[in-house]
């Protein structure tokens, strides 16, 4: 029943490749106001104009409260997207490269999250009850994303087994707040030296 109605669903998407498009466009155009936002938020703070927004966007003010009718709603939609693209990344990474050279560069990735995250600390640190959520969210999309890189990279006696993945999370945001005032670049190499470390001990490696 359940194949039938699917079938039903392809069908009609593909007689209509307008209504595709529309949607691609309209996600596209969502993705840049996300986007837009981020950057604003990471210069300017989480309280930055609504019209900073639209005009880093290229949209009306209009169309900003349409998709998010409060600030609260777009903080959250921009936490969440770069969550998203913080996780999605690791696929990617370990089709293109061997799983301890994919973990190294996730993890420079997280970096760059963290370093982006900075600009919605003052929102999310608030205590307001719109984001109790995404504490959460955070833990369900990156502990099993960094947890199947590090199992790969152990497997393949690239890197130690038995690490614990909110140990090494704990320990990259660790690294980076403590790195604020000599900047992200400092941070990546603490991160790279914390990777090294994981190497230690590794099945493949440390054979006299």
């Amino acid at each position: 029943m359940g194949d039938k109605f699917d079938k039903q669903d392809d069908a009609l998407e593909a007689a209509n490749p307008t209504e595709r498009r529309v949607r691609a466009d309209a996600q596209r155009n969502l993705d840049g106001l996300l986007q837009s936002a981020m950057t604003v938020f990471a210069a300017s703070g989480v309280d930055a104009p609504v019209r900073e927004i639209a005009k880093q966007a290229g949209v009306g003010v209009g169309t900003v409260y349409r998709h998010f009718p409060q600030r609260s709603d777009l903080i959250k939609a921009v936490f969440r997207r770069e969550i998203d693209a913080c996780a999605d990344a690791a696929s990617v990474l370990a089709k293109e490269h061997e799983p301890g050279e994919a973990l190294a560069r996730w993890m420079q990735r997280y970096v760059d999250f963290l370093s982006a995250k900075r600009g919605l600390a003052a929102a999310l640190h608030s205590g307001d009850p719109a984001y109790e959520a995404l504490p959460t969210y955070f833990d369900k999309r990156l502990r099993p994303t960094l947890e199947s890189l590090l199992s790969a990279a152990a497997m393949a006696g690239e890197m130690r087994s038995g690490v614990e993945p909110n140990d090494l999370l704990r320990a990259v945001a660790s690294l980076c707040t403590s790195a604020n005032d000599v900047g992200a670049d400092h941070a990546r190499r603490m991160v790279a030296l914390l990777v090294d470390g994981l190497r230690y001990g590794a099945n493949g490696h440390n054979r006299g």
